[in-house]
């Protein structure tokens, strides 16, 4: 059985092309272009890995992982955000952080190294 991620971010090429180097690396993907049906997508999709943007246009992927994070059923699932313009690396160790941070542009080696390593 493959292991699943859920895709989250507000640029629908972005997400096209997350999901096809997921999914041609072996996993399964769902994408969500927004924030707001993020844990109806979580009970109905039960990923291993939210890989999110922190800059969506109708939320803040970081309150969004601290909503996940605060919340009992979903605390120990592995979030990575991903972002141009913020640097989180500095905060990941702070209640309600990510598991993880990448930032745009990255090389995809790098991100997939990312997701296996919170997925495994």
């Amino acid at each position: 059985m493959s292991k699943k991620i859920l895709i989250v971010d507000d640029d629908p090429d972005i997400l096209e092309i997350l999901s096809l180097i997921l999914s041609d690396t072996g996993y399964e993907t769902r994408t969500l272009a927004h924030g707001k049906t993020i844990f109806d997508d979580i009970k109905d999709f039960e990923p291993n890995l939210i890989l999110m943007d922190v800059m969506l246009a109708d939320m803040d992927g970081r309150a969004i992982c601290k909503s996940i994070k605060a919340n009992q059923l979903t605390a120990t699932l592995p979030v990575i955000l991903i972002s141009g313009s913020h640097n989180l690396s500095n905060s990941l160790h702070m209640q309600g952080a990510p598991d993880d941070f990448v930032a745009k542009p990255f090389e995809l080696e790098y991100l997939l190294s990312k997701v296996a390593q919170q997925i495994s």
